[in-house]
């Protein structure tokens, strides 16, 4: 269970790497990545595996 947390967390990072990568371009004005919906969905995406990494650590973790 645990290996399962930290996957969500890194691909919530990695999407967030992505999300950051485009807005470089963007303002650099180069050809982003991504259009807006795109762009929407990879933040909805790196929150819920962020949200599914952080219930899956609290779930793991021993009471008090």
């Amino acid at each position: 269970m645990r290996v399962f947390g930290w996957a969500a967390f890194g691909a919530s990072g990695l999407l967030v790497l992505a999300f950051a990568a485009n807005l470089v371009l963007v303002k650099s004005a180069m050809a982003p990545l991504f259009g807006n919906v795109a762009e929407m969905l990879v933040l909805f995406a790196a929150s819920a595996l962020f949200g599914a990494g952080t219930l899956i650590e609290e779930a793991r973790a021993e009471p008090d």
